[in-house]
């Protein structure tokens, strides 16, 4: 490595420099042996081996158990804003050729995976939304959220404002403050709501970025919504933990002969039938107040057999290891529900959101569900999170979402 980087140095173990090997991205605060004393926070550190080998540069956070999330692995590097510049013009570039110019509404930072540890950047539109996890991103906001506007925008995009969702208790881990509003772009008013209009699939919604869930639509089951629609059409389709509607009305769009769709959430409930409504919709399609978990029971118990096509996305069960063991109990139990309720040949379309729950426990889930139920599974497709979510392969946290479709014999 060069000397007279500049840069303060955290030296690991053995262990953390075989870790560091790997390719990932995290320096744990397990694996430091020594850290330099005076490094602001959030500041920028050589990680170094036992013997002093240069590993990669991140961003110092003294207060969370990712003691150093590393932005390289070059010693030549230089992260100045030109070097910011580059790397949102790399994750733009790369949302315009995977998504095959179909960029109006999705990802377009996602973490580690392009870059930007902890930063989270979503457009919906003429509207950006941001999520800050680092503390390291927190210091850098008025680089980088600029340059992500002025890239968009010399690209022809439409961006009217930047809306910054820091209301995520994840944030206390980093020792940031808790909060939501506009940011302030240089010499720019911003605008005066923050609702706006999406079309995804062919289907409109309205995006409320302020107060919707996550950045204020879930940007990641794009594609599988799709799948669902080419599936859907003349069937009687049961969408359990709706949400605002996104799989029950492109299930509709598909050409459904009706959809039924379910969320405990009253107020998400009225946000699909507004969707409906906003998409001429309504007509083939009812709305239920219930629990999943109540309401499947339920109708087995009165022997309700009324739909060929059911679809499972839950909220995450688990968001952490030590809770994976309920998640798993959660997801059989709606999945052995789904199975019997459908007649033979039918269809179910099931997903978790978990990075806990891993493919190969979710699949063993799927088998023990299917046995309990008397039932055999054709698998049709698997899939995973739209591409704009890129997963990292030496960052196993990036892959998170599965999907699957399943007819059941």
């Amino acid at each position: 490595m060069k000397d007279g980087r500049g840069y303060p140095r955290v030296t690991v173990t053995e262990k953390g420099r075989r870790w560091a090997e790997t390719g990932h991205m995290w320096i744990y605060a397990s694996d430091v042996a020594s850290e330099p004393e005076g490094c602001e926070n959030g500041g920028l550190v050589d990680v170094t081996g036992p013997g002093g080998t240069y590993l990669g540069t991140g961003f110092l956070s003294r207060e969370s158990k990712i003691r150093v999330r590393l932005v390289s692995h070059n010693a030549n590097d230089r992260f100045d804003a030109a070097f910011w510049e580059r790397r949102v013009r790399y994750a733009w570039d790369y949302r315009k050729a995977v998504m095959g110019g179909d960029t109006g509404c999705c990802r377009v930072i996602f973490g580690e995976a392009d870059g930007f540890p902890g930063l989270t950047v979503d457009r919906f539109e003429n509207l950006l939304v941001a999520q800050t996890m680092s503390v390291g991103m927190e210091r850098l906001k008025d680089v980088i959220f600029p340059l992500i506007v002025k890239v968009l925008r010399e690209d022809g995009q439409r961006v009217d404002g930047l809306f910054q969702r820091d209301d995520l208790a994840g944030r206390a881990l980093e020792g940031l403050p808790r909060g939501k509003g506009w940011y302030q772009l240089p010499g720019e008013p911003h605008p005066d709501s923050a609702v706006t209009e999406i079309r995804e699939n062919g289907v409109v919604y309205a995006v409320d970025v302020e107060n919707g869930q996550k950045t204020g639509f879930f940007l990641d089951q794009k594609y599988n919504r799709a799948a669902v629609a080419r599936l859907s059409r003349g069937r009687r389709v049961l969408d359990c933990f709706t949400h605002t509607g996104s799989f029950a009305l492109n299930a509709a769009y598909g050409g459904a002969e009706h959809v039924t769709a379910v969320d405990v959430s009253e107020t998400a409930v009225e946000m699909a039938r507004r969707n409906a409504r906003r998409n001429g919709l309504a007509e083939r399609m009812d709305f239920v107040l219930a629990d999943v978990f109540d309401l499947l029971p339920r109708l087995a118990a009165e022997n309700r057999r009324a739909y060929d096509l059911i679809i499972l996305d839950p909220p995450a069960f688990t968001k952490s290891r030590a809770t994976a063991g309920s998640a798993y109990r959660g997801y059989r139990e709606i999945n052995y529900r789904a199975m019997g309720l459908l007649p033979r040949g039918g269809y179910l379309c099931t997903a978790s959101c978990s990075h806990f729950m891993p493919m190969e426990q979710f699949e063993r889930m799927l088998r023990q569900a299917a046995r309990d139920a008397g039932r055999e599974l054709r698998e049709v497709e698997v899939r995973k999170q739209a591409p704009d979510h890129p997963i990292l392969w030496n960052v196993p946290e990036t892959e998170y979402l599965k999907f699957y479709i399943f007819q059941v014999v």
